[in-house]
């Protein structure tokens, strides 16, 4: 089986799992993953193959979606050996994919460039102004308040704690999202993240300017 074969069965099966999320994992979060994945790999010479595998099956594996992390990664597993890949492409895949994720800061760090590629391609697509929207539609999706200004934003938190304590949808900007841009690996995502960043930052100070005036007699 060709390759390319490979890659359009595999865009089969997650879209048929992830097309009707409404958390923000959706079809076409993994479709701008892919596209941006695929253009850094190409900048930072990266194996092209394994980064659109990895992109394309990140979110099978996120414990957000398979409901633990032990869940996702043998469904991730079980996908890649039905296929006909050598081993160690699909522990090529496995290790990339087992990085990607943010688990408040307690994230294992990438190994390959192919894992930093697919990251930081996850992690731009959580700035910007898809990234605004997609932390609301996240928020919603688990019911979480817009905003409490009574909330202290927790500096420091275990995953548990970032899984699973009290947040809004307002906090996790400063919980994770105005973290990202300082995290990221490539060179070439660093430069993508810039206006992204900065177009958070001024979201924020729009927001609470309309919030206090919101409260003003």
């Amino acid at each position: 089986m060709e390759k390319e074969t490979i890659i359009r069965k595999t865009e089969q099966y997650v879209k048929a799992r992830l097309e009707h999320d409404a958390s923000g994992h959706d079809w076409s979060h993994i479709e701008r993953v892919r596209r941006l994945g695929c253009w850094l790999a190409k900048q930072e010479g990266a194996d092209l193959f394994i980064v659109e595998m990895a992109a394309l099956l990140h979110d099978i594996a996120d414990e957000k979606m398979a409901g633990s992390e032990t869940n996702g990664m043998q469904a991730v597993q079980r996908w890649l050996w039905q296929l006909p890949l050598p081993t160690e492409e699909s522990e090529h895949i496995v290790s990339a994919i087992s990085t990607v994720s943010y688990k408040g800061g307690h994230g294992s760090p990438p190994q390959t460039l192919e894992a930093m590629v697919v990251q930081d391609a996850d992690r731009l697509d959580a700035l910007g102004a898809i990234g605004i929207a997609r932390a609301f539609m996240y928020a919603g999706n688990r019911g979480h308040l817009l905003y409490d200004p009574a909330l202290a934003v927790r500096e420091t938190m275990t995953k548990e704690e970032y899984r699973h304590g009290r947040s809004t949808a307002i906090h996790h900007f400063y919980e994770k999202l105005l973290k990202l841009k300082d995290l990221l690996n490539t060179e070439s995502a660093k430069k993508l993240a810039v206006d992204r960043h900065q177009f958070i930052e001024q979201f924020l100070r729009q927001f609470h300017r309309e919030w206090n005036e919101a409260s003003v007699d």
